[in-house]
Order: C-alpha cells, then structure tokens, then sequence
C-alpha cells in the first residue's frame, strides 16, 4: 500500500513481518482504498504463560522486566519493539499501534513467579519495550495492579514511560520510593510541538511529562530522563535544551539512546522519512549508517545504543558535557534499589499462623 500519514498515528506504512510468508498483492483501487482508511485502535486480551521476562545483555541495567501490553498507541514511529509485532503475523507498522494486546492475568502470573523457591529478587523494570502507560492502561489498569503487588510485597520496580498518566499511581509509587523500592524514567526525546506530533503522535506533550517528573521528584520518587531515540538531524539540535529542562523539572540523571532500527524498522522509518522529511532523508540515513559502520544498524553489545564513529562520539561528548554542567550526576537512568525487604508471598499468612 502507498506510505501516507494517517491523523494520530505515527507509521505511515504496514510492511508485512519479516516471518510472513503470504503474499497479498492488491490492485492499484483496492491499495489506495486501504491506504486511505482511518486505522481504528483494537485492544484485545492476550493472557501470559509468563509475565516475567529475562536478559543478560551486558549493555541494560536490569535483567528482569515486565510488559503489560504488546503493541503500543503511542505510535512512536521510532519504536525499535515494533519488529515484535511480526511475530504474530502483524504488521510492525500501523498494527503495532492500532492491535493493541493486553495481559489481564500480569499481576497474578507475578504472584506466581514470586513463590518459586527458586525466585531470586532483584528488581523489575516495567515498560521496557512497550509503554506501561499507554492510553489502554487508563481503563484496564494492568500496571497499576501491578504496583499494588509490588508495594505489599516489598519487591523494587524501576517504570518507563513516555507518559504523564505515571501521576495516577503516585499514591503507590511515594510509598514505594519511601523504601528505596522504585525509581521512574521518563522519556522525553523532543521538546518540539510539531515534531511530536509526527513522531510520536499520542504521546502526551513534552511540558506534561515534564510536570509529570516535577511532580514525582518534590514526592520523593527517584526520577531520570531519557533522550531517547536521538535521531540524527532530526531532534540532534535539542540535546542540551531537553537536558536542562529535565534538570529544572528535577530528574538527577540522564541517559541517551541513539536511534536503533532492527529488522523492519528500518523500512518504516525510511517511509516516514520521505513523507515527512523528504528533503533530510537520504542526510539522516546516511549519519545513521556513519554510526553503525556501513550498516542500518549495528546490533552488538556496547554499540547498539550509543553508535560509533565520529558523529555518535560527538553526541555523545555533548551528552556528557551538558549533564556534567547541569549536575545531572551519572549517565543513567535507573536508580538503586533495596531488595532486602522482599517477602516471598504466603510468608506474610505464615508469620501469622505461626
């Protein structure tokens, strides 16, 4: 189908995954009908075996994390989780953020992990690849209940989220923090109205979330920023204002991503490009590809998140400089945490029947 925008989304494509094998070629009428409809969000059940999710990548912070949904409405066009949705035969296009998939039973396939004899507690990132916040969670809820477990439990929880929805579970999230139980990222890669709303069209607005993290920080809840992605030639110019709006909104560290783009991604972000930015495509492509030695993406441990070469050396050189100016402290985004207060669930019950 013909790249277009379409209102409120951000992909302008929907490629087909990189697993389907069914070729479907559409006449030039029914493409254009099918390019020209509105795409509606569905959000569906999609109950976990297992909530928990594992890594041993030497370049994240955590080993452990949580995704209540799969799929995301935000529509960051960005998102380097897109390619996931290929595995269910979606389009990691416009399906990734109109087939929206919702784990209802996340909070009780925790408990269960939690009981294991074998659990070891450390913590738990929340949102790592698609947002925790997202528009679905304000009626289901799936994070919150989440939060809840953590709280009576005592297990530490780091959250991402572009979103300022994270006010809603403040109740929760000071008293966690009270313990050294949470810490909260916020991403915030533009300052730029007109480019959000492009790029990462149902995103709340930049001054939100930054009210969002003055709000958590004068709570006592640990909270960084994120510049992520930074996208060559795209939002590169605003390093040095986001980090010092961030520090003004009380965030007391930083970290940057450079724009990863695996499998499909590359594709959807090319489209993107030459709708919206025809004139800096093949200039933003080729810094990409300046970063990645040659390649649309280098996907080795160390490299991917930051690039290589000259250009990303001098991002982050500025990176560096700007936090160390702001006293943003260390170049991170997730805060240290006190798993010692951890109570295996049914412990509780016999403590008291004892």
């Amino acid at each position: 189908m013909p790249a277009r925008p379409h209102k409120g989304r951000g992909a302008v494509s929907a490629p087909v995954g990189r697993f389907d094998q069914r070729l479907v070629e559409l006449d030039d009428d029914v493409a254009q009908a099918r390019a020209e409809e509105t795409p509606e969000t569905i959000v569906r059940a999609m109950p976990a075996g297992r909530i928990i999710a594992t890594n041993n990548s030497p370049d994240i912070p955590f080993d452990q994390s949580i995704n209540p949904y799969q799929g995301c409405e935000h529509g960051c066009v960005y998102c380097y989780a897109r390619p996931s949705h290929s595995y269910l035969d979606l389009s990691p296009g416009l399906d990734f953020e109109t087939r929206i998939f919702s784990k209802p039973n996340a909070a009780t396939r925790l408990l269960e992990e939690w009981e294991k004899r074998r659990y070891e507690c450390k913590p738990i990132t929340i949102g790592a690849n698609t947002d925790p916040y997202q528009p679905a969670e304000r009626s289901l809820e799936i994070t919150r209940r989440l939060l809840e477990q953590f709280l009576e439990y005592r297990h530490p929880v780091n959250l991402i989220t572009k979103s300022n929805l994270v006010e809603r579970d403040l109740d929760l999230l000071a008293e966690l923090a009270s313990m050294r139980l949470c810490s909260v990222a916020i991403s915030v890669p533009t300052m730029n109205d007109e480019l959000k709303r492009i790029m990462e069209p149902r995103v709340p607005s930049a001054a939100s979330r930054l009210r969002a993290m003055r709000l958590l920080a004068d709570n006592g809840v640990p909270t960084s920023a994120l510049l992520a992605p930074i996208i060559p030639a795209i939002n590169d110019n605003e390093i040095e204002a986001i980090l010092a709006a961030v520090a003004d909104a009380g965030a007391d560290q930083a970290r940057y991503i450079f724009l990863r783009l695996p499998h499909e991604l590359v594709e959807i972000f090319s489209d993107w490009l030459e709708v919206h930015f025809p004139d800096r495509k093949e200039r933003v492509l080729s810094l990409v590809r300046q970063s990645s030695g040659g390649r649309h993406y280098d996907a080795r441990f160390g490299v991917r998140q930051t690039g290589r070469g000259a250009y990303a050396d001098m991002i982050g050189t500025r990176f560096r400089t700007a936090i160390r100016k702001l006293g943003l402290g260390r170049d991170a985004y997730q805060h240290t945490l006190d798993c010692s207060r951890f109570i295996r669930p049914g412990q509780r019950q016999l403590g008291l029947d004892f």
